[in-house]
């Protein structure tokens, strides 16, 4: 569910006229809906009701400090990959105690900042950085919590741009290692073993892959437990699809939480989960200006005026996104097939090839849905485009969250060398 819709003929985020941020902020811009987040976060947190639940809302998703601050005062965690994310996530106001550092590259400095702050948890994915982590934690004099991130060998489906469970993926310790790499872990100073992690793609709408996943690492958990390993956890990560089409039909968190209950009923476990997606995704829209259209001889190309540098996601792995106007058309208006294109100086600066859709005239607006997650945090200023705004809706008000900065901000960070001056 959403918070996106005609009124009046004319699209709204709540109770605020699109057409009217764009008129005020300018395109592109991305529109969030605090109604959404806010509903989108409750029934997550509503389905895990009685349960020793950690909800970490994963920041890579949609990391702007207005949508953390939002996601915090529903109770939200916070899963985090980088030190700038975990910086984002505690100064949205989300404490430390409810942050889970995953990631399979964190830095000695990233360790030392998540070790001071007392995190809830490091997800460990190598022995390499169990190590790194070991040493990191003495020089602190300080203990640090681990899940080692097990990897199941299985398939998700989707994508193979955003599979992370199958033998291949970079992500998490080969299943055959994990019970070695436990040994290891209790043997080393500085850390403690307190769960497991397992995570295993995005955009999943079966969960019998899901379960697949983690019945696989509820036994490892008892093998582990009949080893000697106090184990108090369990990361079962995220992955929840989200309907990018009005045709999708994701399994609901509430068929989710279901399935989670019963693999976990008895075992006395804490509960860790990261969505990201499922939270920020349809909470989201991304608005652009028709600049031109351009027959050519077996289509025609809709030029927009924002670009894969603001959008990536159909560039990076073929995704789809409905794309509607701001202005409702007639029940009776005639479709028409465009090629919906950025400027960017790229053959992949595609949004959609042959897409059925009224017509939209230049200097008309339209709105690219359920880009709130994995959009504005992909967007980056190729081409020397500044980037993109964001917008959060609350009601009947609106507040830019994050401006576009000025060409001269663009490049304050770069200087001249002497020899040059």
């Amino acid at each position: 569910m959403h918070h996106f819709n005609y009124e009046q003929g004319r699209l709204h985020c709540e109770g605020v006229d699109l057409t009217e941020i764009a008129d005020q902020v300018g395109t592109p811009v991305y529109v969030y809906s605090t109604a959404t987040l806010r509903r989108h976060a409750k029934v997550i947190a509503a389905a895990f009701d009685g349960m020793d639940c950690l909800i970490a809302y994963s920041v890579k998703a949609n990391g702007n400090l207005a949508v953390l601050k939002t996601l915090a005062s529903e109770g939200c965690g916070a899963d985090v990959v980088s030190g700038g994310e975990l910086r984002r996530a505690l100064a949205a106001g989300i404490p430390a105690e409810r942050i889970v550092f995953s990631g399979v590259g964190k830095t000695r400095a990233e360790m030392a900042l998540g070790l001071e702050q007392g995190i809830h948890q490091f997800n460990v994915e190598s022995g390499a950085e169990l190590i790194a982590l070991s040493e990191v934690a003495m020089s602190l004099n300080t203990v640090a919590p681990i899940a080692l991130r097990v990897n199941p060998d299985v398939a998700a489906g989707g994508h193979p741009n955003i599979s992370t469970g199958k033998a291949g993926d970079k992500f998490g310790v080969p299943w055959a290692e994990a019970p070695e790499l436990y040994h290891q872990c209790k043997a080393l100073p500085g850390v403690e073993a307190v769960g497991v992690d397992v995570h295993i793609g995005s955009q999943i709408g079966d969960l019998e892959p899901m379960r697949a996943a983690f019945e696989k690492t509820i036994g490892l958990v008892k093998f582990l437990r009949d080893a000697g390993h106090d184990l108090k956890r369990v990361d079962l990560g995220g992955g929840l699809g989200i309907p990018y089409r009005n045709t999708d039909a994701p399994a609901p968190p509430s068929d989710y939480a279901q399935m989670i209950r019963d693999v976990t009923e008895g075992l006395g476990l804490q509960v860790i989960l990261e969505p990201g997606r499922v939270i920020a995704g349809n909470a989201g829209v991304m608005v652009s200006e028709v600049l031109y259209h351009k027959p050519a001889p077996d289509r025609t190309f809709m030029i927009v005026d924002a670009g894969m540098n603001d959008l990536m996601r159909p560039a990076l792995y073929q995704a789809h996104h409905d794309i509607i106007p701001l202005i409702e058309p007639a029940a009776d208006a005639p479709s028409t097939e465009y090629d919906i294109v950025g400027p960017i100086c790229e053959s992949t600066d595609k949004f959609a090839a042959k897409r059925a859709m009224p017509s939209v005239a230049p200097g008309e607006r339209i709105a690219f849905m359920s880009s709130g997650a994995y959009g504005a945090v992909l967007s980056s200023q190729y081409n020397a485009r500044p980037l993109v705004a964001e917008v959060l809706v609350d009601g009947d008000q609106f507040a830019v969250v994050r401006r576009r900065p000025s060409f001269e901000q663009m490049i304050e960070l770069e200087q001249m060398p002497t020899w040059l001056t």
